[in-house]
């Protein structure tokens, strides 16, 4: 069921204000009478508030997060074009903002959470789970709502976005900068930049071996029109079709932002504050964000437990992958990861700085 919540005043981290916030979000099954049956996701950058249709793998009815036994709800992300205040829409009796939105954070995206979940009167959240953007809000929202959280799941994320994963985000802003369209209060502007932008992005979401897997070609004589070719091409008029330039200039930017250690003493002591039994996911060929990044905030997190999925489709493995990532979830919901056994492949950060010193 999707549903919509306004917020009548929400301060940003900069001090700008957005009156109202109107805040998206889709809802499945039924919350029960001790209200502890609470499964919130976190969507990534393009994504929306149907967690059943784009992470089918993990929701829906027969599957780990079925909706007829917990109640499960996304909201869409600040920022966003599917629902939740953003560049395009109206705030107050003002025409869209669009590229003068005012700039936020991940931490004010996971401050968006917290208004929604006291706005429906949810005081516990059994379990919070976020990729990529998504787990780059939920490490803010469960470090600044630590008893909320009862359990944490965090999947090819980071503590801080790193200068690699900013210069593609810029990379990608650049080709929307470029597209003559964008801006001067164009509302459908920047759509040839945000195809070439989503081409770039596609690079990163993706690796060498999953290109070579489903990019090969079979013909030898082929010299031009390549498969890989047409499926940037695709893909880059695909998101278009269904996304804006606005909006993903502004959650790109939330993404650079992220650093939970602004305002606070340090990283480290900043998830510290974790109090949530955490599983933390790190995909083998994910070069957007590596599996060490993972480690780092397993490390730092005091009830955390970490894993590594082999995988040949880098970041986008978090999509695809849904199998072994429900295999590993099964077990850390029934909390079985508390008892003596620990996951073979588990490497601390200490175990790490070892294995690098030998390379």
């Amino acid at each position: 069921m999707y549903s919509t919540q306004i917020i009548q005043s929400f301060e940003l981290e900069n001090g700008s204000t957005i009156e109202p916030l109107e805040i998206g979000y889709h809802t499945y099954g039924t919350i029960n009478k001790q209200r502890d049956n609470v499964i919130w996701v976190c969507h990534a950058l393009t994504a929306n508030s149907d967690v059943l249709d784009w992470w089918p793998g993990l929701f829906g009815k027969g599957r780990l997060f079925d909706p007829t036994k917990y109640f499960i709800i996304c909201p869409n992300a600040l920022g966003s074009c599917y629902g939740t205040t953003g560049p395009l829409s109206k705030i107050g009796d003002k025409p869209p903002l669009l590229d003068q939105f005012p700039h936020f954070t991940t931490r004010d995206m996971a401050r968006a959470h917290e208004a929604l979940r006291k706005k429906l009167n949810i005081d516990t959240v059994k379990l919070l789970i976020g990729a990529s953007l998504g787990g780059q809000q939920a490490i803010e929202w469960a470090i600044e709502s630590s008893s909320v959280i009862q359990q944490l799941v965090l999947i090819a994320t980071n503590a801080q976005h790193s200068p690699y994963g900013i210069a593609f985000n810029e990379s990608q802003r650049l080709a929307i900068y470029a597209d003559p369209t964008f801006g001067n209060g164009n509302q459908q502007g920047g759509k040839n930049g945000l195809a070439i932008a989503r081409s770039i992005a596609l690079l990163s979401y993706r690796s060498y071996e999953g290109y070579g897997h489903t990019q090969k070609e079979s013909d030898t004589s082929r010299v031009d029109d390549f498969k890989a070719a047409s499926y940037q091409r695709y893909q880059g008029q695909k998101l278009v079709k269904r996304f804006n330039a606005y909006s993903y200039v502004s959650l790109s930017k939330a993404m650079d932002s992220h650093n939970v250690a602004r305002g606070r003493e340090s990283l480290e002591k900043a998830l510290e504050q974790v109090e949530a039994q955490t599983l933390v996911i790190g995909i083998s060929t994910d070069q957007l964000f590596p599996v060490a990044e993972q480690q780092l905030v397993a490390d730092c997190i005091p009830k955390a437990h970490f894993h590594e999925i082999q995988s040949q489709y880098g970041h986008d493995g978090f999509l695809i992958e849904t199998e072994a990532i429900s295999s590993i979830l099964a077990d850390f919901v029934d909390d079985k990861l508390n008892k003596p056994t620990v996951f073979k492949n588990t490497i601390r950060k200490s175990e790490l700085i070892h294995l690098n010193n030998l390379n």
